[in-house]
């Protein structure tokens, strides 16, 4: 059908590349692209020979005219960016001035400060659709099919959609006394912010790790998890009618809190930077240095994922209970693509969000976050791709009023 550029050659890529060329129908060529073009050649010779044909390039992508000369010379339909949320932006102005649509999996956050909001990219959507191009934001698994589950709930099973609980748990096991499963520096940076949740047209800001609940999810068993702030709120706040609340939770064991308790309090998490030998570095880009690559966790990791949405609202004047959420397991996603889950449950919706795109399901022009979309193709998409979704009508209810409890 047509050709995508995949621009980052970390954990999510790889299971991006992995996942396009199985869908070989749709992604005839590929190219991927990053800083380290050894990388990009490593995935290349692991899966080159098949159906889909791939080149590699190397590339800047905090270099809008290098990204303009690399789109131009490959002309892509679309334009999947799994590199670093800081490089969004340089990435929407190359698809914009090339003429070629653009898919994502996180929010654009500026590289300063620890800032998780969409208005920088939301101002783009005057700009591509007078270019007549799509902007797809968030199409991983949070955000992403996260929004998916919250448009399939809408739209199947309630007028109105009161209250939302997000609930992300990773009961996987990869034997490090600390590591982060996803980049090392987006992640410490997500949870040492302050919290926030929506409640009744405004936000209701919390302390970092404030409120812990215990949950027991299907198939893992009761874990604790903690509130975040997290992308996706913002947009289902603003997209799905009738809301009143969403909350993100988070699971963590007390082994990765005391870790992470003690780094910050020596400084460790800071992205403030200081002087040393002669050099300004920031303290959580050294740790991230000094840490477990999250892509090479994939062989040690054991143990599940679950990862989704508990819904309340009302259908025809009654109110109603949902939960529709996807459980991952670490090791045939190895086994599949050599990566952990929690790469697998990113890159697997961002290679369905471009498909989508691509063969015109989910194009307009403008810039659309995924729940402002048809959920019923992505939905089916998951089932096929290796993310099956299950149901419960009769979930386990989050207290809706939280209580105020110090966290350990």
């Amino acid at each position: 059908m047509g050709k995508a550029l995949i621009i980052g050659a970390g954990g999510v890529a790889s299971v991006v590349v992995h996942k396009c060329v199985q869908n070989s129908e749709v992604f005839e060529e590929i190219m991927i692209a990053s800083r380290t073009k050894s990388k990009c050649d490593a995935l290349k010779e692991k899966l080159d020979g098949g159906k889909t044909i791939i080149h590699t390039a190397q590339v800047d992508a905090d270099n809008v005219d290098e990204l303009i000369e690399l789109i131009n010379g490959f002309k892509p339909d679309v334009v999947i960016n799994v590199a670093l949320p800081y490089q969004d932006l340089t990435i929407m102005d190359a698809c914009l001035a090339t003429g070629v649509h653009y898919v994502d999996t996180a929010n654009y956050e500026p590289p300063e400060t620890a800032k998780f909001e969409y208005k920088w990219q939301w101002a783009y959507k005057e700009k591509f659709e007078k270019a007549g191009l799509t902007a797809l934001l968030g199409s991983g698994f949070d955000p992403g099919v996260t929004g998916v589950f919250s448009a399939y709930a809408l739209k199947h099973y309630f007028d109105e959609i009161h209250y939302i609980d997000i609930l992300d748990a990773n009961a996987g096991d990869h034997g490090y006394p600390f590591a982060t499963n996803f980049n090392p520096e987006i992640n410490i940076r997500e949870i040492t912010a302050n919290g926030r949740y929506w409640k009744e047209g405004k936000w209701v800001e919390t302390e970092p790790l404030e409120f812990k609940e215990v949950y027991n999810f299907p198939e893992i068993g009761p874990k604790d998890m903690y509130l975040l702030y997290h992308e996706e709120l913002e947009s289902l706040a603003k997209n799905i009618k009738g809301i009143k609340q969403i909350r993100f939770w988070m699971t963590f064991s007390q082994k990765y809190i005391t870790h992470l308790k003690v780094l910050e309090n020596v400084g460790m998490t800071s992205i403030e930077p200081i002087e040393f030998e002669g050099k300004m570095i920031q303290p959580l880009q050294f740790l991230k240095a000094v840490l477990p690559d999250p892509a090479s966790l994939g062989p040690r990791t054991k143990g599940k994922t679950n990862i989704g949405c508990i819904f309340r609202g009302v259908k025809d004047g009654e109110e109603k209970n949902y939960y529709v959420y996807n459980v991952c397991d670490h090791e045939e996603c190895y086994r599949e693509v050599g990566s952990q889950a929690i790469s697998y449950t990113t890159g697997v919706p961002a290679m369905i969000g471009a498909m989508l795109v691509m063969n015109g399901t989910w194009q307009k022009p403008g810039v659309y976050n995924v729940e402002e979309f048809d959920p019923d193709p992505f939905m089916e998409a998951l089932n096929k791709w290796g993310l099956p979704w299950q149901e419960s009508f009769n979930p386990e209810l989050i207290d809706l009023e939280l209580e105020k409890e110090e966290a350990k």
